[in-house]
Parts: C-alpha cells; structure tokens; sequence
C-alpha cells in the first residue's frame, strides 16, 4: 500500500464556485498509484468543496441562489456575529455541505463522471485564499 499527500492553494473570488479539478486529477496522475482511494480535504470552516456538473453553470448559479434564500445573511438571526454579516451563514452553509470528499481512483484517474467537477465552494463574499489538502492510497 503507497500514500501520497499534497497541499495547494487556491484563490477564490469571493462568494461561489472555484474548479480544482485539473489540480486534484494531475497530482493523481503523478503519484503512480493506480487503485485506491483519494481524500480531498480543505482545512477552513467558512468555505466546502462539492462535486458537482461542469457542463451547465445555471446549476451553479442555481445552487448559489438555493443557498442565499436559505442561510441569510442577516446578523438579527445569530449570536456569532464578530466577523461580519457573512461569516455566521457562511459557517452554517459549510455544515450543510462538507469539507472533505473521497474519490475512488481507478486505473491511475480519479473516477468522476464525464460532467462531474470538483470546486471549492466559497461562501464569504471577500476572495479568500483556501488550502487544499490531497491524500491518496492505494496501490
């Protein structure tokens, strides 16, 4: 059994979706490991990851809307409320969601399906700069 781990970083542009996809696929590729199982984690409570389609970005743009009536931002509604108007909802937005995902990896790709991508889902309105840590093992 082989382990392979990375960490990168990416930039947001506030509030919305971020592809990783290229990173994430090229460190497996690199790693010679061709059966297994790959973590992607970020280590931030105020930002997910998803899988979700890269074909049509209406559903991103649906999944931002469905998200922005759901959690308000609005600091009436919480006791949190130190790091302005959009941290508390953007926490609450992240316990929804996750901060880590597996991904199989078969014959040395990680198994996606043809219109699945891996995005980094901000949900603070400021560019931030999240780290994403990459785990795979397997053979």
């Amino acid at each position: 059994m082989l382990q392979k781990q990375t960490v990168f970083s990416v930039q947001t542009n506030g509030a919305g979706f971020t592809d990783i996809t290229v990173p994430v696929c090229d460190f497996v590729r690199r790693s010679d490991i061709r059966t297994g199982l790959l973590t992607v984690f970020m280590t931030h409570t105020s930002a997910s990851l998803t899988i979700q389609e890269n074909s049509d970005p209406a559903v991103l743009k649906d999944l931002q809307t469905f998200f922005n009536r759901t959690v308000k931002q609005d600091n009436s509604l919480y006791t949190h409320t130190a790091e302005g108007e959009d941290d508390m909802p953007a926490h609450i937005r992240t316990a929804l969601t996750s901060v880590s995902i597996g991904i199989p990896v078969s014959r040395g790709v990680p198994v996606l399906g043809r219109w699945q991508a891996v995005y980094v889902w901000e949900h603070r309105d400021e560019p931030r700069i999240r780290n994403i840590v990459l785990h795979l093992i397997g053979d």
